[in-house]
């Protein structure tokens, strides 16, 4: 879709927020050709980036006055005071709201008001991907959903804003706010970040509790899984299959249902229980509420796993890891025993 032919090309966005996806929404959307403004607490650090990378930068109140789309891209629990406080009282009526995770309005914690489109475009793909794919002349696709259409014209601004960042060069879909919340949460939980992080630090305690090197346990449990997992991501499991070996191969067919099995699967309808019932998210923001007490416990308990200070000497020598210049070499491993 051209500047000429979208639908947002004479209106004014705001967006909200400059982290991962603020910055590369900003950007494409302004070389799109559409009008940008970005809304950050004064003089912080993504301001300073914002001004640098040539937006016109406002207090989000200020930003949001005359935006006709508000584009919501803060963290999620900072996102209910941040309506309360600046958009609420200043979006004007007939304008879309959107957001590009639809936690805060599923769940209740933001309740938009009713002269208003609530709209969502959710890339799939961090930050960084969606501005170099846009930037190739490609995109990433994207899920979209209408949650509220007051004007009679929330789709169009919808299927405006998701070309606007490069996703209409690749795919659209079409969802709501409560598929896209609930899968979203799940896949994180259960899969991409709970279910994973556990099957490595499990897998990792086998191996060191049956006496074999702490190094050599790395290397097969986590350290490998990224060359399991861009097959994955490049071919599903037919690539997987065809660029392992036939001893992986068979090694997959018979343990990999002993290790994650029917009882595995119950375990995650519970989760998934959980999250569909809201309890996840009564949680979590209750946790979020009262200071982040547990979050902090359970994730310094992950950052002293013995993985951590393994892993942390091994990717040291490995340069091809290290984003700046070489660093000093690192003292010998000594050998476990």
């Amino acid at each position: 879709m051209s500047n000429a032919t979208n639908p947002l090309a004479t209106s004014r966005i705001a967006v909200l927020g400059y982290g991962s996806q603020g910055r590369a929404h900003a950007l494409n959307l302004r070389d799109s050709g559409l009008d940008v403004v970005v809304g950050l607490r004064p003089n912080g650090p993504t301001w300073h980036k914002a001004v640098a990378d040539g937006f016109k930068v406002a207090e989000p109140a200020e930003a949001v006055k005359g935006a006709d789309l508000v584009a919501v891209l803060t963290p999620d629990m900072v996102q209910p005071t941040l309506y309360k406080e600046a958009i609420e009282p200043n979006i004007k009526p007939g304008a879309a709201l959107l957001f590009a995770h639809g936690f805060n309005v599923h769940f209740g914690q933001i309740k938009p008001r009713a002269d208003i489109d609530v709209i969502l475009v959710a890339p799939k793909g961090p930050g960084a991907l969606v501005r170099s794919e846009y930037e190739r002349g490609r995109g990433v696709p994207c899920i979209w959903a209408v949650h509220q259409d007051v004007s009679g014209h929330a789709e169009a601004k919808t299927k405006g804003y998701a070309d606007g960042i490069g996703g209409g060069r690749a795919m659209i879909i079409q969802t709501d706010f409560k598929e896209e919340t609930e899968t979203d949460l799940f896949g994180e939980q259960a899969v991409l970040c709970g279910g994973a992080s556990e099957l490595v630090l499990k897998g990792f305690e086998t191996l060191v509790e049956a006496g074999y090197q702490p190094e050599i346990a790395y290397y097969e449990v986590m350290h490998e899984l990224k060359l399991i997992v861009d097959l994955f991501y490049e071919g599903g499991l037919a690539k997987m299959l065809q660029f392992v070996s036939e001893t992986a191969q068979y090694g997959d067919y018979v343990s990999g249902p002993r290790v994650v099995d029917a009882g595995t699967k119950a375990r995650m309808k519970e989760v998934l229980t959980d999250i569909q019932d809201g309890t996840f998210a009564r949680n979590w923001i209750a946790e979020y509420q009262a200071g982040l007490p547990n979050y902090k416990r359970l994730k310094q308990a992950d950052l002293e796993h013995p993985i951590e200070r393994v892993g942390a000497a091994l990717r040291a020598r490995m340069p091809w890891l290290q984003p700046t210049a070489p660093k000093p070499a690192a003292a010998p491993l000594k050998k476990a025993g």
